[in-house]
């Protein structure tokens, strides 16, 4: 089957999560991989929102993380409080899923500005939960569209820490959670070199070229000592998706979700 760039990327995240993940979930391209994840190979996934749904199981993608979709198909929903301090700063999410405007070759992101914190270009939404989940979730997995104004050589703004300066970084300054250990990209899959932390190409696109990828990154690309080819997505995978998608517009009322 044909598929573009995003499936491949949202079909690729989706496989990183194991069915008994406990998984703080994004709006945006981090909820459709986790929600792929949970239709596909890991029906017992545990999917969390900010808003304090757990366990909860939408039948199509949530606007925000107030959408009642969330609300109605949850388990149970704590207060926003509880979420933070019992859930996630107590330790019991293992997957963090995030994006971002901004990374760096460290998994720092950036959602905070772009340009000068006091004159910026352009203000960006703001961290929300996110710089909790970066530090209190037992690894991150990032979800990103690959391009030289995201992908740059340096932050304007750290919103979210991922590996800080490199190397023993976290560890110093007291963090103990393991911070991004993959990046996913409509290119590649990235994960931290096991001793500089700098994400590492490790798996690359069916199609996609090596020149393609230096084209898209604001530094230097590295890779692994041995680099896979991402297995293409299958009839299955996308059949999934596209059908999550287009219940998604229907509910919405956007274009694009016929019957």
């Amino acid at each position: 089957m044909n598929y573009k760039p995003n499936e491949m990327m949202t079909i690729a995240a989706a496989r990183a999560l194991k069915n008994s993940d406990v998984t703080f979930v994004g709006i945006g391209m981090p909820s459709a991989a986790a929600n792929l994840a949970r239709l596909t190979h890991a029906p017992d996934i545990t999917l969390i929102y900010e808003s304090g749904t757990l366990a909860t199981k939408p039948t199509v993608l949530p606007l925000s993380i107030g959408d009642g979709e969330l609300c109605e198909t949850a388990l149970t929903t704590v207060s926003v409080p509880e979420m933070f301090r019992y859930w996630l700063q107590g330790g019991r999410i293992t997957v963090g899923f995030l994006g971002g405007a901004q990374i760096d070759r460290f998994a720092n992101l950036n959602t905070t500005v772009v340009g000068p914190y006091d004159k910026p270009k352009v203000r960006l939404p703001g961290g929300g939960g996110a710089p909790e989940i970066a530090t209190s979730c037992g690894e991150i997995f990032i979800i990103m569209a690959q391009g030289k104004r995201s992908f740059v050589d340096k932050l304007d703004f750290i919103t979210s820490l991922g590996h800080g300066e490199g190397g023993d970084h976290r560890e110093r300054l007291g963090v103990k959670t393991k911070g991004p250990t993959k990046l996913v990209t409509d290119l590649c899959v990235f994960e931290p070199d096991p001793v500089t932390k700098e994400m590492t190409v490790t798996s690359i696109h069916p199609g996609v070229t090596r020149e393609q990828i230096q084209d898209n990154t604001g530094w230097t690309v590295k890779y692994a000592d041995k680099v896979a080819e991402t297995p293409a997505p299958t009839e299955k995978e996308l059949t999934v998706l596209r059908e999550l998608h287009a219940r998604t517009a229907r509910a919405h009322g956007e274009a694009g979700g016929k019957e």
